[in-house]
């Protein structure tokens, strides 16, 4: 199972600095995402396929790439970064 750190590296396009402690990460992503969007990013690190993430999002496969294609944006947005970096 990955942390949010790892994912986060992979995730962000341009990462200037060094991440925060694994808590802090974690308590900044769930003040910026939406609740669906922070169960998301949680359970895709945890490598569940699509179904599992539509049954326990209660979406269907179109809504579900849009909250994944919404996560990562907000993830790279640049004030989000710099709350990121230490």
């Amino acid at each position: 199972m990955n942390n949010f750190r790892d994912q986060l590296e992979k995730d962000i396009n341009k990462l200037v600095g060094i991440l925060k402690s694994e808590d802090e990460l974690k308590e900044i992503l769930k003040r910026r995402l939406t609740k669906k969007e922070f169960k998301y990013y949680s359970l895709s690190l945890e490598n569940s396929n699509d179904e599992v993430l539509q049954d326990i999002l209660r979406c269907d496969q179109k809504r579900l790439d849009e909250i994944k294609k919404q996560t990562i944006l907000k993830i790279n947005q640049e004030k989000i970064k710099k709350e990121f970096i230490k």
